[in-house]
């Protein structure tokens, strides 16, 4: 299961994004900084409208839908990379994960202390970015330094040494390993390393609930950096939905309605999480389950088989394939066959996000 790190300044809404995330969660929300000491993980289920649809459609018994991990990591400091506020442990943790959620503060509340002593979103995140950028420079100039020698008779050792010094030079500039262009070989060669600002970034802008559904000043700002990063920016508010989580279900929908809005900004932030990570979802539909499965984006049909049991894989024959929204448009699995829209895709065949699948196979 892939995991997306949460990170972020202290006191910026982390961790009340994190408990309001996994709503079980156990993440210490307080008002003073590393009150998040130890990484805490959530399973959080991703929203899909589709599997009510399809669950209607087989009189499934049951939904189960997709999954991923987010990680709550304490807020980080001006100084990190050199080990301030327990930086080198915390920059260990996002080093594990797969993409950054980057929490930013676009918020006023003067009974909550911003560690800078003001709002200023640009800064928080350059004062992010600069202390993972500074992790990631040391670490490529130790890797380079052991490279060199090698380099000299070996090929593979060239590419990665190519593949470093074009990094380097984008680091020492300030800005992010994202941004530097590589072959896939040289990304492969330096994936090892698992640099911090070569990762998949998303900005989430933590807003009060009075700005959820237009966002403010703060948050233009955001989507400005967020722009020459080619990064989303998701609008959140991390108070609305710790309060949500407190509501019956019934009565969440008539809260969002008179804040202006028809869903909470996690919704997004999940969905936009799973499409950053590379993610793609396929669907399996009968009377006893309806079954959201993730698979990377390319993935073949025997591939897809082998994320429900590796037999399917190892046997896979064929697999009967339709889209969701075709099925929807005709009503039933028998009418789909009856009008020829059930298709038998080969092990070639790419899998398509929204494919309902039946698999065939022997073993």
């Amino acid at each position: 299961m892939l995991r997306a790190g949460i990170v972020g300044l202290p006191n910026v809404g982390k961790s009340t994004l994190f408990n309001a995330l996994v709503a079980n969660a156990k993440a210490q929300a307080a008002n003073f900084p590393f009150c998040t000491i130890e990484p805490n993980v959530g399973v959080v289920a991703v929203p899909d409208e589709r599997l009510n649809v399809l669950a209607k459609i087989s009189e499934s018994e049951q939904i189960v839908p997709t999954r991923m991990e987010f990680v709550d990591i304490a807020g980080l400091v001006k100084g990190a990379s050199q080990g301030e506020g327990l930086g080198n442990q915390f920059l260990a943790n996002i080093r594990e994960v797969d993409a950054i959620v980057h929490v930013v503060r676009c918020f006023e509340n003067d009974d909550i202390v911003h560690v800078s002593g003001s709002i200023d979103p640009v800064r928080d995140i350059e004062v992010i970015n600069l202390e993972l950028g500074l992790a990631d420079l040391a670490q490529v100039e130790r890797r380079m330094e052991r490279t060199r020698k090698q380099a000299r008779n070996n090929k593979d050792a060239k590419l990665e040494l190519d593949a470093l010094e074009k990094v380097a030079a984008v680091l020492n500039e300030g800005k992010s390993a994202r941004l530097v262009e590589l072959t896939e070989e040289e990304d492969l060669a330096i994936k090892p390393l698992g640099l911090l600002t070569r990762k998949p970034i998303i900005y989430a802008t933590n807003v009060s609930e009075d700005d959820l559904a237009q966002g403010n000043q703060w948050v233009d700002r955001v989507r400005e950096v967020a722009k020459e990063e080619n990064a989303q920016v998701v609008v959140v508010s991390a108070q609305v939905e710790s309060e949500l989580i407190e509501l019956p279900e019934e009565e969440r929908g008539d809260f969002l309605e008179s804040l202006g809005v028809s869903e909470g900004g996690l919704q997004s932030l999940i969905r936009a999480t799973y499409d950053l990570l590379g993610l793609r979802t396929y669907l399996t539909t009968g009377p006893k389950e309806t079954r959201a499965w993730t698979i990377h984006a390319g993935m073949t049909a025997p591939q897809a088989a082998g994320v429900i049991h590796t037999d399917f894989e190892r046997g896979f024959i064929r697999a009967e394939t339709i889209g969701f929204e075709d099925l929807v448009s005709v009503g039933s699995m028998t009418a789909a066959k009856e009008k020829g829209l059930l298709r038998s895709e080969g092990k070639d065949y790419v899998v398509q996000e929204g494919d309902v699948m039946l698999f065939r196979f022997n073993v």
